[in-house]
């Protein structure tokens, strides 16, 4: 089994965005030594308790104060940006961390109408345009743009003797369409939907077409994950993080609070269903509870690398989950 890393470099109350950016690379050099395979950072906006807005800068961060974990992104907007521009950011990192650089992107929004506008300075782009934008992507990568094209003439410099490795992020069929029938690798984020997961990665292997940048099908999953020494600890971890993802839903506050301030918010009956709901997004447990929910999910998506976040209010509590599995797994 391989583990990965997904980190939305999250602000605690009372903590600050530099804490929170520092925490990051601590948390990429702990895993690094554990044996993760790879350690991707988010990209969000217009949001006070997520630090991660710049992928790209973050990633020529952690690449330089480590060794060899593969870093990248998870995922860069493509709807907001200019193709071109993001072949060259990643094709910079790759020539500065040769085989480490991971380019993962989403077809998300990127927020509420008015952020995107702003993403976009003020441009109206159509996510109708995300298969043509994927195109363009992989033929700057490759500076194979084909004849006619308007930009026929333009190379994305500069030239390395590889290319960072396409993830297309998807929570539904749309996106393993476009991952299996562009040839990119897919992860599936379970963290976010975790109901058409099987359906969806079924059809990404059954129909995978090679392409110049990947031969093989090869996909992950990414799954919230709570993990202490008893099941009772466990529970109460993800407590901040339940109240979090219910703030982010309802447009609240999106620092993570403290499980003692979690204990005294007063729950709606709506609160309590949606918090159930979202408990099916995530792995809450022991090592040996958590290993046996992940070797399940393995099965059942048929892929055998993981990519775990974990939101929890003490960075400490948040490194030993990532120790726990490390030693259960590894």
């Amino acid at each position: 089994m391989k583990l990965s890393v997904l980190d939305q470099s999250v602000i605690s109350k009372g903590a600050t965005a530099p804490t929170a950016l520092r925490n990051t690379l601590k948390l990429a050099q702990l895993t690094e030594e554990l044996g993760y395979t790879r350690f991707w950072v988010a990209e969000h906006h217009n949001s006070n308790g997520i630090a991660g807005s710049s992928p790209e800068v973050l990633i020529s961060h952690i690449a330089s104060r480590t060794k060899q974990i593969i870093v990248g992104s998870g995922g860069v907007l493509l709807p907001q940006y200019s193709p071109y521009k993001i072949a060259e950011n990643f094709k910079v990192l790759e020539a500065l961390f040769p085989n480490r650089i991971d380019l993962g992107i989403g077809r998300s929004p990127g927020g509420a109408a008015t952020t995107r506008i702003a993403l976009t300075d003020g441009l109206r782009k159509s996510l109708n345009e995300f298969p043509r934008q994927l195109r363009d992507l992989q033929a700057f990568l490759r500076n194979d743009v084909p004849a006619n094209h308007p930009y026929e003439s333009v190379n994305a410099y500069p030239v390395s003797s590889r290319v960072p490795d396409i993830w297309m992020l998807g929570i539904t069929h749309r996106g393993a369409r476009l991952a299996a029938e562009y040839g990119t690798a897919f992860t599936y984020g379970h963290f976010i939907t975790p109901v058409n997961g099987q359906s969806a990665l079924n059809f990404y292997y059954e129909n995978f077409q090679p392409s110049p940048l990947l031969e093989k099908p090869k996909a992950n999953v990414c799954v919230f994950v709570v993990c202490a020494s008893t099941q009772e600890k466990a529970e109460e971890l993800a407590l901040s993080q339940d109240m979090w993802l219910l703030a982010i839903e309802k447009g609240l506050d999106t620092q993570i609070m403290s499980i003692e301030e979690a204990k005294r918010i007063p729950l709606t009956s709506a609160d309590i269903v949606k918090i159930q709901e979202n408990r099916k997004r995530m792995i809450i447990g022991t090592p040996q509870k958590v290993k046996e929910d992940i070797l399940r999910l393995s099965e059942r998506y048929r892929t055998d690398e993981f990519m775990i976040i974990n939101n929890v209010y003490i960075f400490q509590d948040k490194m030993e989950t990532y120790t726990l599995l490390a030693e259960a797994f590894l």
